[in-house]
């Protein structure tokens, strides 16, 4: 493993050094999983470009809108006050991301470039509607989450573009998250399935006005099951109805067989864990209106 590394200390300097080294180069934020990627030689790369001097990556600021900087580290978002509420499951999908080390170093910004379908966050984050801006020679650009993830491993981001920042909106009331994993072990284990969802009745509390689910580790990327979704909106939030969205969200998945668990079990706990989610979410919204 022999590389060049660099520390520059402006956004500029980032993307300047980020467009010069190309394909030969790449960002480094925690580092959790691209010093493994180079030490495994799945990466061999000429220059590695530090961001942590870089400054403004790091923040959180949840006035209104939420927008995160690409730094932040899983540990800052499950100590985070604004996420113990509606946006409990930010912390769910944190709090389960490797160990405490793992945590305290590995950032949100460098899980999502990552792109593997497995990652615990990006799936709240896709129930949340949210952008990346990503930062280049040619300017600053913002899509969503969604369209930027394009395969394993694949995004959208551009030759020598640095994502610098997420951002997503406040939740309306009676609205309320959730987010949960199985794996073959309770700690320090990638997903074999993981599910997020984000519920919002209407002003009666009566029907679902707006809802989203996100599924992990069953598609070639993070994905939302929009049939589900649709399935959902306007209906009356019964027992029965989340049972039919879990069994709508299954048959969205595209699962694989691998050493950690077949195709058929994957789906099984799509729908099992969807209507679980939603569940959650229905009951934190009443607790929160008792």
């Amino acid at each position: 493993m022999s590389f060049e590394y660099h520390e520059p200390t402006s956004l500029a300097e980032a993307v300047d050094l980020g467009a010069r080294f190309g394909a030969d180069g790449r960002f480094l934020a925690g580092g959790t999983d691209l010093i493994i990627q180079i030490r495994r030689g799945k990466l061999r790369l000429r220059h590695v470009v530090g961001l942590h001097r870089v400054p403004g990556l790091d923040g959180i600021d949840a006035n209104g809108s939420v927008t995160l900087g690409a730094l932040v580290t899983h540990r800052a978002l499950e100590r985070h006050s604004a996420f113990q509420g509606r946006l409990r499951a930010l912390v769910e999908g944190a709090e389960v991301v490797g160990g405490h080390q793992v945590r305290n170093v590995g950032t949100v910004g460098g899980n999502i470039v990552n792109a593997s379908p497995a990652a615990d966050v990006t799936p709240v984050l896709l129930t949340l509607d949210t952008t990346v801006t990503c930062a280049g020679r040619g300017g600053e650009r913002t899509l969503p989450l969604d369209g930027f993830l394009v395969g394993p491993g694949q995004t959208a981001l551009r030759p020598g573009e640095l994502l610098t920042g997420l951002r997503f909106s406040a939740l309306p009331g009676r609205s309320a998250t959730a987010f949960l994993k199985a794996g073959r072990r309770k700690a320090m284990e990638i997903s074999v399935v993981c599910v997020a969802a984000r519920l919002t009745l209407d002003a009666a509390g009566e029907r679902c006005a707006e809802v989203r689910i996100a599924l992990g580790a069953v598609a070639p990327t993070t994905r939302r099951a929009r049939a589900a979704e649709r399935a959902l909106e306007g209906r009356v939030p019964t027992p029965d109805a989340l049972r039919a969205a879990g069994r709508l969200a299954a048959a969205e998945s595209q699962p694989i067989s691998d050493v950690r668990a077949s195709a058929r079990y994957r789906t099984l706990v799509v729908e099992t864990l969807v209507t679980r989610a939603l569940t959650r979410c229905l009951e934190r919204i009443r607790d929160a209106a008792s």
